[in-house]
């Protein structure tokens, strides 16, 4: 017979990613207790290969959390990225155009370090601990619904809920009556991504389009490059050789010459936009992928969610610490702004840059005359500069 644990905290945080280590961070800093739990180990968190562009106003708050953060150690700051299409490439400035930059450094590493911050500040944070539901979260005592790894049942019972718990989170559906009930876009192709011990072949992020589909050249370390190229999302990653992944990378990119190497690890990535249909729900609210998905070509995912933190922490500490519900209440309208203009620049990437199937040769050439609007203006390199860098944070 199973045993039952309850606890008490002022914030239960489903989710220990970014968005739910960050949060913690912040609500700690305002004097608010939280409990963070999650299904899987440390040692599977940390392992969680992703990619990292962080915007200048992740990498500001990472400084201010951290000012020995090793962003700026491990981290390589990019100052643009290359459009090429044609075979020629159109570098975008980012200082030059607005004054920030970004940063390469890998979400795996981002956890990393706020894990070991967050333990070292004794957070209570509880690995292989997975939720099975929340309710009353009408009420002012919601609680979480968990089971330990050894089966044993947990129930937290909060002042607050979040739902920092990704793409199938459990909180969701006390939020919005059902996990699948939001706006939902599915992309007709994916990503093949490869990683390869090979040194970067460019300083910076390519971003190609060609006849044959689009290509993004990217990199991990000095020793590591991350690259992609548009396929079908049910292409079978480990059907091509590494002759004919080579081959087909570097037809991507006419006029670059790509730094070769062993490949040792494949996948495909399919491509999916999604927005909850409400990002709060009393005493619940949802956060980072849990409240929306998007394309990976703007980069947004890890910004977006922090963005998200940002403005729930302020939100709680009026709440939770002086009884003011204002900033709550607008949390979701709030949110909504940013999450649909990132949304909007997800997919203008994603549509400017990938052959559609069926497209023809009207499709084509209206794409390389998008593409020469935005290369041969500064408004519209200014407006690509001031998105993949990051609105201000909030």
């Amino acid at each position: 017979m199973s045993t039952s644990t309850s606890l008490r905290t002022q914030v239960a945080i489903v989710g220990a990613g970014p968005a739910g280590l960050i949060l913690s961070h912040l609500l700690a800093d305002a004097g608010i207790e939280s409990i963070i739990i999650d299904q899987r180990s440390r040692e599977e968190i940390e392992s969680t290969i992703r990619a990292g562009i962080l915007e200048q106003g992740t990498v500001d708050l990472l400084s201010a959390i951290d000012p020995h953060t090793r962003v700026h150690t491990v981290g390589h700051r990019h100052d643009g990225i290359e459009l090429r299409f044609q075979g020629e490439g159109h570098r975008i400035d980012f200082p030059g155009l607005v004054g920030r930059s970004v940063w390469l450094y890998p979400q795996h590493e981002v956890l990393k370090d706020m894990l070991a911050l967050r333990l070292s500040a004794g957070q209570d944070l509880r690995f292989g601990v997975t939720a099975s539901s929340v309710d009353g979260i009408d009420t002012d005592r919601p609680r979480v619904l968990a089971t330990t790894e050894t089966g044993e049942q947990l129930v937290i019972d909060a002042d607050f809920v979040v739902g920092a718990d990704g793409s199938r989170s459990v909180v969701r559906p006390a939020i919005t009556g059902d996990a699948r009930n939001g706006y939902f876009r599915e992309y007709p192709f994916a990503w093949f991504g490869i990683l390869c011990e090979a040194p970067p072949s460019a300083d910076e992020l390519i971003y190609s389009n060609s006849e044959n589909g689009f290509a993004l050249i990217s990199q991990r370390s000095p020793e590591v490059q991350r690259m992609y190229f548009q396929c079908d999302p049910d292409a079978d990653p480990n059907a091509m050789s590494e002759a004919e992944i080579w081959e087909t990378l570097q037809a991507r990119v006419p006029g670059t010459t790509l730094q070769e190497g062993p490949i040792f690890q494949r996948d495909v990535l399919r491509f999916r936009s999604f927005v909850a249909q409400e990002l709060r729900g009393g005493r619940a609210a949802l956060v980072g992928d849990a409240a929306h998905t998007v394309p990976p070509t703007g980069a947004k995912g890890m910004n977006l969610a922090v963005a998200d933190v940002v403005l729930l922490a302020r939100a709680l500490d009026d709440l939770l610490t002086r009884g003011d519900e204002r900033l709550i209440d607008g949390y979701a309208e709030t949110a909504s702004s940013r999450i649909w203009k990132a949304q909007h620049f997800s997919w203008w990437m994603t549509s400017m840059l990938h052959v559609q199937p069926g497209a023809d040769a009207f499709d084509r050439r209206r794409q390389l005359g998008e593409l020469r609007s935005v290369v041969e203006s500064e408004a519209g390199r200014t407006y690509l500069a001031e998105a993949y860098t990051g609105w201000p944070l909030a």
